[in-house]
């Protein structure tokens, strides 16, 4: 357990705060760039900060503070114009960089512009995302991270904000324990009650061991499932927490990134990014990369448990909105929660001690950053592709069923007799 001391250092975000400061050391992902037109601006929110985002006709993208320096007016209200974003209150202009160009109603040979600035923030696309930087500068480089780069496949991003903190979402992914009894039992529970959705046998198998290793990115994750030997991939490979918050999931063919993104102390904006490979190959027109929302309330607002990350969401948030970590009881089987938060507060001190948290690149960044990942994910080979579509948050997608084309026409093409994963599709 944590103290309440403990706790709320881990988990307050605002500037100023040990964690807030901390995080304010890396990118994030904050919107999509198919969704920001040109010209186009709208409000952003990110580690408890209201920022105005926009993109100017010339398509390049910047991001100030939402309060406008004059009388505290929203310009993510304002004018988008080709110099820079204009207060809609009184007409003050801002460029990209927070500079005041134009203060119309001062006398024309006034320098009181000069001396105003809104506060202006680093935003760079990457993978079909807008990311912001919100740290002190010089700004460390965008991690270009393997996915992100995949031109030749396809990428379709599902989304939701689930009104929690990031950190019991962040230890949600070191819980190797939790599969197969929340997305297992729990489901052939619901299942019984006839609530339950199509959760796939694999996620029934129980761990037979464990491991979590400090590896330069973060936290390798291991396990050997029941009659598994140490040859397969959820062993031999295992995949990663890449600090501060991404996971790197995937098999069959598909690649993913569960990317948590701290709204506020309350609210988290979760994507779960994958990258399709039919038969591992590059494609040759993946489109565009593609987005949807991911629904986990039902009609009545009660929680949506007929999937894999419904039934996560369902965890997270009756955790409470801030978990309460003086009342809790760790195990053996908490092992990577404990290790996720040593990690988080060894780099809340780095940053306090003046140094770069892990995982943050300079003049070394690689020109792309290559994660592992199982591909024999629970040994169920090109098969955990068609049953992941159909039981987690991808069944919500506008692109499943021309994925799941996709993929047998590849196994068309290698294994003439392999089954088409179509079989499996769900409403």
């Amino acid at each position: 357990m944590l103290s309440p001391d403990k706790n709320t250092l881990l988990t307050s975000f605002g500037r100023g705060t040990p964690a807030g400061e901390m995080l304010r050391r890396y990118w994030w992902p904050i919107a999509f760039s198919a969704d920001l037109a040109a010209p186009d601006v709208r409000k952003v929110r990110l580690l408890g900060e209201d920022l105005a985002l926009f993109r100017q006709a010339d398509g390049s993208v910047h991001v100030l503070a939402d309060r406008c320096p004059h009388r505290g007016a929203a310009l993510s209200r304002g004018i988008v114009e080709a110099d820079g974003l204009r207060c809609p209150y009184h007409g003050w202009l801002f460029d990209g960089s927070g500079a005041c160009l134009q203060q119309p109603g001062e006398p024309a040979d006034s320098t009181f512009r000069d001396r105003v600035h809104a506060p202006a923030y680093r935003a760079e696309e990457l993978g079909g995302l807008v990311f912001l930087y919100l740290g002190p500068a010089p700004a460390p480089a965008l991690p270009r991270y393997d996915l992100f780069c995949w031109d030749d496949a396809i990428r379709d991003v599902g989304h939701a904000v689930v009104p929690c903190n990031m950190v019991q979402i962040l230890e949600n992914g070191v819980d190797l324990d939790h599969v197969a009894w929340l997305h297992g039992r729990y489901s052939e529970w619901l299942t019984s009650r006839g609530t339950g959705g199509a959760i796939p046998e694999m996620f029934t198998r129980f761990n037979e061991v464990t491991a979590f290793e400090r590896v330069p990115y973060g936290i390798l994750m291991r396990r050997r499932l029941q009659g598994q030997d140490e040859s397969a991939d959820d062993w031999a490979v295992g995949h990663p927490l890449v600090f501060p918050n991404l996971l790197r999931l995937g098999g069959g063919g598909s690649h993913s990134f569960h990317i948590r993104v701290p709204i506020d102390d309350e609210n988290t904006w979760c994507l779960w990014y994958t990258a399709y490979k039919p038969g591992n190959r590059p494609v040759a027109d993946p489109g565009p990369v593609s987005s949807y929302e991911v629904p986990w309330r039902t009609a009545d607002g009660d929680f949506r448990l007929d999937n894999v990350e419904g039934q996560d969401i369902m965890a997270w948030v009756t955790q409470g909105t801030v978990a309460d970590r003086s009342t809790e009881h760790l195990g053996t089987v908490d092992e990577g929660v404990i290790l996720l938060r040593r990690l988080l507060f060894e780099q809340i001190d780095a940053v306090a001690a003046g140094r770069d948290p892990v995982n943050t690149f300079r003049d070394d960044a690689p020109a792309v950053i290559e994660l592992p990942q199982e591909h024999e994910k629970f040994g169920n080979g090109s098969a955990y592709l068609a049953d992941v579509m159909n039981a987690t948050q991808a069944r919500f997608s506008g692109r499943r069923e021309e994925i799941l084309r996709r993929f047998a026409e590849a196994d068309a093409e290698t294994r003439p007799d392999a089954e088409a994963p179509t079989a499996v599709l769900a409403s």
